[in-house]
């Protein structure tokens, strides 16, 4: 289920943003402050953060930071009052999603956590994908991971063979394995699945 967490410590604005956001479908749980939500915060849980900038204790950016710092992977939208837009500039220098000045634009705000929960779902995709890729990996040999990289740095089955002595063949033979484990279709698949493993630079 995915959850927008409103933090605000001014209860008419927290409530209000809670009321708005269920008018437009969203599951929505509301925290007077950004340390009583971190009590409450669970790595994994999907969903997105409206949070004020200016609050006691823990201010907006200081929450983006400790996000990212707890590997929390959740968008945060900073909403602000007009003094605070170098604050929220700072926000987005700090990894928030988008700032919102004060009084609340309702589209403007809902758009901002649809465009946060898009991204981190795409995000999301792309870790998985390269688990996915990693762990494929990982179940090559010691040897088939040498002619991995050297079919990805652009060798040919002749040139692999003359630098490992061993026959055109055998090359032949691991290559094939290779691309069956790393279900790779093509060598320019397999210099790419290189590159977004780091064996080699883009």
């Amino acid at each position: 289920m995915t959850v927008v967490f409103v933090i605000d410590d001014q209860d008419s604005v927290r409530h209000a943003l809670g009321e708005m956001l269920r008018v437009f479908g969203f599951t929505v749980e509301l925290f007077e402050s950004a340390d009583r939500f971190l009590q409450n915060a669970v790595p994994g849980r999907a969903g997105c953060v409206v949070a004020d900038v200016r609050m006691p204790g823990m201010d907006g950016i200081e929450l983006v930071r400790e996000l990212a710092r707890r590997k929390i992977a959740l968008p945060v939208v900073l909403i602000s009052g007009h003094a605070d837009v170098p604050m929220a500039v700072a926000g987005i220098k700090a990894g928030a999603e988008d700032f919102i000045e004060k009084p609340v634009d309702d589209r403007q705000l809902v758009a901002a956590i649809n465009r946060g929960l898009a991204r981190t779902f795409e995000q999301q995709v792309s870790k998985q994908s390269l688990d996915a890729l990693g762990e494929s990996f990982s179940r090559l040999t010691p040897r088939q991971v040498e002619i991995f990289d050297l079919v990805a740095n652009g060798f040919t089955s002749q040139a692999i063979a003359a630098k490992l002595d061993i026959s055109i063949r055998t090359v032949e033979s691991y290559r094939a394995q290779i691309m069956e484990k790393m279900q790779a279709e093509s060598v320019a698949v397999l210099v790419r699945q290189a590159i977004r493993l780091g064996r080699i630079a883009a």
